[in-house]
C-alpha cells in the first residue's frame, strides 16, 4: 500500500509516472532495453531529450531567446556555476538572504566575487521577506540572486523582485507549481527532486545574452555556453532522470498545465494552514503574507509530543513529516505530486491528534 509522502526532497512522484517508468523499465518502446541502457547520443534518446525540453518550454511559456540546460550537480552546483558564468573577480553581486538555502548560495558566491547582502531576514529569525523598500542594492551589480521559496523555513516571496541587474532565482522547491513570467529572469535554476523528477538532474533556464561570459578557468561542464552549444550533451547526462522528467512534464500537461496546478496547490496549502491556525494547538511561525505553498513547517503546543505525533502519523501512513534537523518541529511538503487527498488525510489526523492529546 502506498503511503502519503510529505518529504521535502527527494519528494513524492506521480504514481501514474512511476507506473509508466516501471512498465518501461526493461523494455523501453519495444527496444528490448531499458532507457538507461541506450546511448545518450542515439536518435532515440535525442528525441526523448528534445521532447522533454519542448514540453517544459510549453509548460513555462519559455521565450525563444532562452536556453534550457539539463545538468548534473544539483542546485548546489549552480551556487558556484552562477558566479563563474556571470562575474569576474572584481564584480559585485547582490543576494537576498531569507534562510538556509540563500545562505548557502551566497556563501559559495563569496569564493568568486564581492557579495553584498542587500537584505537579510535574520531579525525575524527568517520568518518573513524583507520589504523591497529596505533593500540596499549595488549599482552596477552583475546580478541579484534570491530564493523564491525557502524549503526549510517555509518562507515564500509574495512578489518577483524588480531590479536593474539580471535576476537569478533558485526555484528548486517552487518551479512548476504555478505559472511564472520567465522573461523577468536572467537565470532560473532548479534541482529536480521536488517538482520535476528524481534527484540527479538540475534544470537551468538562461537568457541567451548572458551566455559566453564564463570566466577563464570555468570547467566546461559548468560553462553555460559550452553546455548550450552541445544541447546539454557535452558529457553523458543523467539520462534516466532526464527521461523521467519528461514523463512528469507530460503528466503536468495532462493535469491541465500550470494554471491547474496553481489552483490545486493553493487549495492544499489553504486547507493545511486553516487547520493549523484554527487548532489552538499547532502553530506556523511564518509571516502569513510570506507563507509557502510548498513547504509548511509547524510546531506543537507541547514539544514533548513531537515523537508521539510522528510515530502515530507513520502508523496512519503519513510519512516524512519531521521538520529539518536545524529547526525541529514538523514540516509537510506539498509538491505537485502530493494529492489533495493526502492533505485531507493529514488534516484529519491532526484534528484527531488534538482530540486525544491536546
Amino acid at each position: 500500500m502506498r503511503v502519503f509522502n510529505f518529504a521535502p526532497g527527494p519528494a513524492a512522484l506521480p504514481l501514474e509516472v512511476l507506473e509508466q517508468a516501471r512498465d518501461e523499465m526493461t523494455d523501453w518502446r519495444g527496444s528490448g532495453m531499458s532507457v538507461m541502457e541506450i546511448s545518450h547520443r542515439s536518435k532515440a534518446f535525442m528525441a526523448v531529450a528534445a521532447e522533454a525540453e519542448a514540453d517544459l518550454r510549453e509548460l513555462l511559456a519559455i521565450p525563444g531567446d532562452y536556453k534550457v540546460l539539463f545538468l548534473q550537480g544539483g542546485a548546489t552546483g549552480q551556487f558556484s556555476a552562477i558566479p563563474m558564468n556571470l562575474t569576474h573577480a572584481d564584480s559585485s553581486v547582490d543576494y537576498i538572504n531569507t534562510g538556509s538555502w540563500s545562505k548557502k548560495a551566497l556563501g559559495e558566491a563569496r569564493h568568486y566575487c564581492k557579495v553584498n547582502v542587500a537584505a537579510d531576514a535574520a531579525a525575524s529569525n527568517y520568518t518573513t521577506v524583507p520589504p523591497r523598500s529596505a533593500w540596499k542594492l549595488t549599482q552596477g551589480a552583475a546580478y541579484l540572486h534570491y530564493t523564491p521559496n525557502e524549503t526549510i523555513g517555509g518562507v515564500e516571496f509574495p512578489f518577483v523582485p524588480q531590479v536593474d541587474a539580471p535576476l537569478v532565482a533558485d526555484m528548486s522547491s517552487t518551479i512548476l507549481s504555478r505559472p511564472i513570467d520567465v522573461s523577468r529572469f536572467g537565470v532560473i535554476y532548479a534541482g529536480a527532486q521536488k517538482n520535476i523528477g528524481p534527484s540527479g538532474l538540475c534544470v537551468v533556464i538562461v537568457r541567451e545574452d548572458l551566455l559566453g561570459r564564463a570566466r577563464h578557468g570555468t570547467p566546461s561542464v559548468w560553462d553555460f555556453k559550452a553546455v548550450a552549444d552541445e544541447g546539454s550533451m557535452l558529457n553523458t547526462p543523467p539520462t534516466f532522470a532526464w527521461y523521467f522528467a519528461g514523463l512528469v512534464f507530460k503528466w503536468l500537461k495532462k493535469q491541465g498545465g500550470l494554471s491547474a496546478m496553481e489552483e490545486r496547490n493553493r487549495v492544499k496549502a489553504e486547507l493545511l494552514y486553516a487547520t493549523i491556525d484554527s487548532s489552538g494547538f499547532y502553530r506556523n511561525p511564518v509571516d502569513p503574507a510570506c507563507r509557502s505553498w510548498m513547504n509548511v513547517p509547524f510546531v506543537l503546543a507541547a514539544p514533548a509530543l513531537d515523537r508521539s505525533f510522528l510515530a502515530e502519523a507513520n502508523q496512519a501512513g503519513l510519512v516524512n513529516l519531521a521538520g529539518h534537523r536545524s529547526v525541529g518541529g514538523m514540516r509537510a511538503s506539498l509538491y505537485n505530486a502530493t494529492s489533495i487527498e493526502a492533505v485531507r488525510a493529514l488534516t484529519e489526523f491532526m484534528r484527531e491528534f488534538v482530540r486525544r492529546h491536546g
